[in-house]
C-alpha cells in the first residue's frame, strides 16, 4: 500500500502526506476506518459560500467534514496525559483530537492560524502514539 493507492480523485484533489506507513496500516488492520477517510474525502466538496464568509470559530469548511465523520461513527476525543517523573506524576493536558474512532485519530484543519503548529502543537499526539505503542509492542 502506497499513498498512490488512494483513489485518483483524492490524489487529485488533496495534498497527501504519509506518516510512519499510516495509509498501509490504515488500508490492512483498519479497513472500515480507511473507507470512510476514503468516502468523505472523496464526497467533499468545497463550497464558495464556506470560504467566503468571515472567520470566528470553527470554519463551515471544518463543521462540514467534521459532520461527515461523525455521520459514519466518529466522534471528539480528549486524550488524559501524565508525564512521571521518578515519583511525581505532572499532567500534561492536551488539545481534543477532532475526530477518533476505534484507535485512529483525525485531526481537520482549514486555514489554521500558524500559533497551533508553533511550539510543537502535534507533539500532545505524538506523546499518545508514542505511549500507546510502547503499551502494545
Amino acid at each position: 500500500m502506497a499513498l498512490s493507492d488512494f483513489p485518483r480523485f483524492v490524489r487529485k484533489n488533496y495534498e497527501v502526506h504519509e506518516w510512519r506507513h499510516a495509509s498501509a496500516v490504515l488500508h490492512t488492520d483498519f479497513r472500515e476506518e480507511w473507507n470512510d477517510i476514503v468516502a468523505v474525502l472523496t464526497k467533499f466538496r468545497l463550497q464558495k459560500s464556506h470560504i467566503a464568509v468571515g472567520g470566528g470559530g470553527r470554519s463551515q469548511v471544518s463543521a462540514s467534514i467534521d459532520r461527515a465523520f461523525t455521520a459514519r461513527g466518529w466522534t471528539e476525543r480528549k486524550f488524559a496525559t501524565q508525564i512521571r517523573v521518578d515519583e511525581s506524576v505532572y499532567d500534561s493536558p492536551t488539545h481534543k483530537v477532532d475526530c477518533f474512532k476505534n484507535g485512529i485519530g483525525l485531526e481537520l484543519e482549514w486555514n489554521n492560524k500558524t500559533e497551533f503548529y508553533d511550539g510543537n502543537g502535534f507533539e500532545p499526539v505524538s506523546a499518545v502514539y508514542r505511549a500507546h505503542e510502547d503499551a502494545h509492542y
